[in-house]
């Protein structure tokens, strides 16, 4: 029975780490060292490319190519450039429409031959790119004006090579998922602040960041630059950072199928993320980073596994101590309330933080599962409802 109160109590350090212990400690930390604002070169002006990878975006791609058009950066100096992966849709007629009727801008598309994925697309895409800084956004992703000078100017040293922004959803109040997904982010947004004043990030977010054309790498299809690069990055001993005043809006999932969904798709390599390379343990060489990651991802990665630990553990220890039965009762209820919440739509705060919160553990399950099977895949269908 030692051994399976062992693995209880590293269950609730895990996930108490993951969900409060960490967002707490990084938060007294910035308090108590009183770290500074990270400066900006308004003055950098270099090339840029805007690329924006799209599969099947007849819906959107019109208004994203407008949108591209008002950014407030000198014209001869940026370049847009659509990959279209393999798109079977009006999307590859849209766009060659749009570019007869604005030769004045640089427009260009690439037609990928064969769907392999978001990162694929930005791989071939990548090695048509001269410009100094790439910028990369998502079709359904709209930007402010000043987005791209905001993420140029984060390039301040030329230890930076990355700079992620910050995503907003238009509809954030409108149902209990999209208040839920925005909860979520106003809170690793305010962490990610932090972890770049200190150091480097340990992910960005795919609807709107940059990198040193330069520093670009061909990582494999099956991941995504949002967990990839930072890492890649901060392996490397170069930095990744956010510049949260380079603002894009996008829609949040409006049902909870469509955000399951998400969720699935972004834990396809989650095993492979808990410890991506054993070198992040080197706290000497990496220093900030290793407590970052380990606290920010590892803890988060383990959730899916820590759940089923913890719960079968306490149903184990439950005659052992009222602790474990009030676990074991605690847990249970959990579960149940975001079952009956989900069968009687029930619209409560609680109950909806209770439900996305488990809706967020089975996800990774079957994540998991899907690894496990082969099921996991570079592709896959967007959620309608953010378009």
């Amino acid at each position: 029975m030692i051994i399976v109160k062992i693995i209880f109590w590293i269950c609730v350090f895990v996930i108490f780490w993951a969900n409060i212990g960490y967002p707490m400690t990084i938060v007294v930390l910035d308090k108590i060292l009183k770290k500074k604002k990270l400066p900006k070169k308004l003055d950098y002006e270099p090339n840029v490319t805007i690329m924006v990878v799209a599969h099947n975006e007849e819906k959107v791609i019109k208004e994203k190519l407008e949108n591209l058009l008002k950014i407030d950066y000198p014209k001869e100096k940026l370049e847009i450039l659509i990959s279209s992966d393999n798109s079977t849709d009006a999307t590859n007629y849209i766009v060659k429409e749009f570019i007869s009727k604005h030769k004045e801008r640089n427009i260009v598309l690439y037609e990928v031959t064969e769907r392999k994925g978001k990162t694929n697309a930005q791989n071939e895409a990548a090695r048509l790119v001269k410009s100094e800084i790439l910028v990369m956004t998502d079709a359904n992703a709209m930007l402010e004006q000043n987005s791209v000078r905001e993420l140029v100017s984060a390039f301040y040293d030329d230890t930076i090579v990355y700079v992620t922004g910050r995503l907003c959803y238009v509809n954030s109040k409108d149902n209990d998922t999209s208040k839920s997904e925005n909860t979520y982010w106003d809170l690793d947004t305010k962490i990610r602040d932090i972890e770049s004043k200190f150091q480097t990030i340990t992910a960005g977010n795919g609807a709107l960041y940059a990198c040193r054309t330069k520093e670009y790498y061909d990582f494999e299809p099956i991941k995504c630059h949002d967990s990839a690069m930072p890492l890649y990055y901060a392996l490397k001993q170069k930095r990744a950072i956010a510049n949260h005043d380079a603002i894009a809006y996008e829609k949040a999932g409006e049902n909870t199928q469509d955000e399951f969904k998400r969720k699935v798709r972004m834990n396809r390599i989650i095993l492979g993320s808990i410890l991506p390379n054993i070198k992040i343990l080197n706290v000497f060489k990496y220093k900030w980073f290793t407590f970052f990651y380990l606290g920010h991802r590892t803890c988060r990665y383990l959730l899916w596994l820590m759940h089923i630990l913890a719960y079968i553990t306490s149903a184990i220890l439950l005659k052992q101590n009222y602790l474990y039965l009030i676990a074991f009762i605690l847990q249970t209820l959990a579960y149940l309330v975001a079952i009956i919440k989900v069968k009687f739509k029930l619209n409560n705060k609680i109950l909806n933080m209770v439900y996305y919160y488990c809706m967020t553990i089975v996800a990774q399950i079957v994540g998991v599962k899907n690894i496990l099977t082969g099921k996991a895949k570079p592709f896959w269908e967007k959620a309608e409802s953010t378009r």
